[in-house]
């Protein structure tokens, strides 16, 4: 083999070696040539149902995106409210009273419905809801 022969060899190892490499510094941002499952319609296992029934309430502090808190509707015990616990005023992290059927903030006595609306200030805005189901015994709330 001649000297020029195998510098065309070697150039053209090199070149397919880093085609790869070349590939993946085309590819835009935060894409991917694998597939991944899409991650905003992903559900995340919260608590079960007779956790719910016990207590009256999910609270797990351990969510994907912060604190969640699942409560029963009060008029339709069918119909489950998902929201983040964290009050919209100080941060503080509101208690369901479930005798009352609302979150009081302990810090500033702000209070929400179970859905999360405000029912009195000083917080001005809604704690943020959740799509929450249940599947088998599981409580089961979205990650977005």
């Amino acid at each position: 083999m001649k000297r020029r022969e195998f510098l065309s060899w070697v150039g053209v190892g090199g070149l397919a070696s880093f085609l790869p490499m070349a590939i993946a510094a085309c590819t835009p941002a935060g894409e991917s040539t694998a597939e991944v499952p899409n991650t905003p319609d992903s559900f995340e296992a919260v608590g079960t149902v007779s956790q719910l029934e016990a207590e009256g309430q999910i609270l797990n502090e351990n969510f994907k995106n912060g604190a969640i808190s699942v409560t029963r509707n009060p008029e339709d015990s069918e119909l489950l409210y998902a929201v983040n616990p964290t009050c919209t005023h100080n941060r503080c992290l509101v208690d369901w009273n479930a005798a009352e059927r609302k979150y009081i903030c302990p810090c500033h006595g702000a209070e929400y419905s179970p859905d999360g609306t405000v029912i009195k200030g000083p917080a001005q805005e809604n704690l943020p809801p959740y799509l929450v189901k249940i599947e088998g015994v599981q409580v089961l709330v979205q990650a977005i």
